[in-house]
């Protein structure tokens, strides 16, 4: 199996964002979904077409270790699912309530939060975290008598550090409700929900599960503590003017992105046929060339010099992350992401809330490529260097 960048013109650096190119595989499965007959629960096409909402539930769900299928509810992505989560249990808990995140965090969970601290319906605490990582000791330490929620990225999309969810349970009562963003992390290491004590696990197909946009999802492990935010047809129980309470149909309301299901499934078959021990080393050597080639600049800004998945933030002293990013792409064909990165309070914390540049490969870029981005970025910094002298 190819695990290298097919594109011949550029390198692309951005897997961060989202993953780029999807395998073909994936391709031909979504075109496939297209051209198909649909098939829903309840309608005369159902007996002649397949069920691939219930498969990729399965599929999905194994991949992640969950041990009921139901637990698993799809949405357009991790935005969604951390709307639905944070807004269902706000929904759920009567009065004023304290919940604890961290400086690490994307916006698709400290807006939803600040706009429930602006209307009173929270106390926000912040944990700073320390060379990219929080310690479950302070987490702990944030905790008073009316925390109920506490939500924390499972691996930084600016940092590339992965953060100790299972320490971080270990230690709570059974009042608090625990989510982890797992965003940057699901398709790039090995993942057992269960085992890391969380409530609810959020997804995103896009990313590195090499889906298609517009496709994501959480399981939950106990949909009492969470209620529905939307309502709306789910094909069953249509005499019943209340959304159903049974899962998935209790947070799945509408109808369903079929392609976007069928990539996400397929994204994950292309990912167990490759398998994690493969996938970890060619990230890891993406990760050292990359890092290899910069290691005896000064001007570059290192970050986060040993990631634990490959998100590789820098700066060049003396140029902005902005038109460092601008000549990359123009002058040398790598594309990266520059700015805040949808995480503004880590950037505070690093770059003063300037931003940087962001590259983050995938199992299909060449380490090479890595090497080449880092001595062009080396190679930059000393003429910048020279050109302020």
């Amino acid at each position: 199996m190819n695990l290298i960048n097919i594109n011949d013109d550029d390198i692309y650096l951005n897997n961060a964002a989202t993953s780029w190119p999807k395998p073909d595989i994936v391709i031909k499965a979504i075109t496939k979904c297209l051209i198909d007959l649909p098939g829903e629960s309840g309608r005369s096409t159902d007996e002649l077409t397949e069920d691939p909402v219930q498969e990729s539930r399965e599929i999905t769900s194994k991949f992640f270790s969950c041990p009921d299928p139901d637990h698993l509810i799809f949405t357009s992505g991790a935005t969604q699912s951390l709307n639905m989560l944070i807004h269902g249990f706000d929904a759920k808990t009567p009065g004023h309530y304290h919940v604890i995140t961290t400086d690490l965090e994307h916006n698709s969970i400290l807006r939803p939060l600040t706009m429930l601290e602006n209307n009173k319906h929270i106390s926000l605490s912040i944990v700073p975290s320390h060379d990219g990582y929080v310690t479950a000791d302070e987490v702990h330490d944030a905790i008073n008598t009316d925390t109920r929620l506490i939500i924390i990225t499972h691996g930084s999309n600016v940092m590339g550090t992965v953060q100790p969810i299972h320490e971080i349970h270990k230690e709570l009562n059974e009042d608090i409700f625990l989510i982890a963003d797992g965003s940057q992390t699901a398709g790039q290491i090995p993942i057992n929900i269960p085992s890391l004590g969380v409530d609810a696990y959020v997804l995103t197909g896009h990313k590195y599960l090499f889906g298609m946009p517009g496709i994501g999802g959480f399981w939950i492990r106990d949909p009492d503590r969470i209620n529905p935010i939307m309502q709306g047809g789910t094909g069953t129980d249509s005499a019943n003017l209340h959304q159903p309470s049974f899962l998935p149909e209790r947070f799945e309301a509408g109808t369903p992105n079929y392609p976007g299901i069928v990539s996400l499934m397929t994204g994950i078959k292309y990912i167990t046929d490759i398998g994690f021990d493969r996938i970890s080393a060619h990230l890891k050597a993406c990760t050292t060339a990359f890092y290899n080639a910069i290691k005896n600049s000064d001007q570059v800004i290192k970050y986060s010099p040993s990631p634990d998945i490959p998100v590789f933030p820098v700066n060049i002293k003396y140029l902005d992350a902005d038109t460092a990013g601008f000549i990359l792409r123009r002058s040398n064909g790598i594309i990266t992401r520059t700015g805040l990165h949808c995480a503004p309070l880590i950037h505070k914390q690093i770059t003063n809330g300037e931003g940087c540049i962001r590259l983050s490969p995938s199992v299909f870029t060449n380490p090479e490529d890595c090497r080449y981005a880092g001595e062009t970025i080396s190679d930059l910094a000393e003429k910048v260097k020279n050109a302020t002298k």
